[in-house]
């Protein structure tokens, strides 16, 4: 696992022992990275159930302001720490240690507000939806954002949620990446 471009491109990220976390493979984070093109540039990302947080540190060395990682796993936590500290790039990143699915407090006052989220929940634990209302009630997140969601096939995801909506989906193997738009 690698971070793919940008000012970091080429640099190794550690990795999971064994199979307690499912990070997002380097050809899939490609592919996302290559749809979402310029939105990157100068984002405020957020990146929830962060695991190693490949996915913000990658939007980060592809020009990404700043990025917050939140996860609640003591493993992922500690694995963030280092890879951040590995890429250099702790001026620009925030580690929060959260129970997502309780809600997203963590959030309050932070600024500026996010524009950039990307939500990689473990798959098949129906952790989307809740993760999506506590996002819409922390108020953290600025009219127009783009979400970027990775779930498994057999996980679909809520379509009547109210400020998110969805503008592609792309299916990888056996994950799908669903893009959404946050609107007030």
């Amino acid at each position: 696992m690698r971070i793919i471009s940008g000012n970091r491109r080429g640099k190794k990220l550690y990795a999971f022992d064994g199979i307690k976390i499912r990070p997002t493979g380097d050809r899939l984070r490609e592919a996302i990275f290559n749809i979402l093109s310029s939105l990157v540039k100068e984002a405020v990302v957020l990146d929830l159930f962060a695991g190693t947080g490949a996915l913000g540190l990658e939007a980060i060395s592809r020009g990404a302001r700043s990025a917050t990682f939140v996860d609640n796993h003591p493993d992922a936590i500690r694995l963030l720490k280092k890879n951040i500290k590995a890429c250099g790039m702790i001026e620009e990143a925030r580690v929060v240690k959260w129970d997502i699915a309780r809600d997203l407090k963590c959030l309050s006052g932070i600024q500026p507000g996010f524009n950039l989220v990307f939500l990689d929940p473990p798959y098949n634990r129906n952790l989307v939806q809740p993760a999506l209302l506590h996002l819409h009630e922390s108020n953290a997140v600025q009219s127009a954002a783009h979400l970027v969601i990775e779930h498994s096939l057999d996980e679909p995801l809520p379509n009547d949620l109210d400020g998110f909506s969805m503008t592609d989906q792309r299916k990888y193997g056996k994950s799908l990446v669903s893009f959404f738009t946050y609107v007030l």
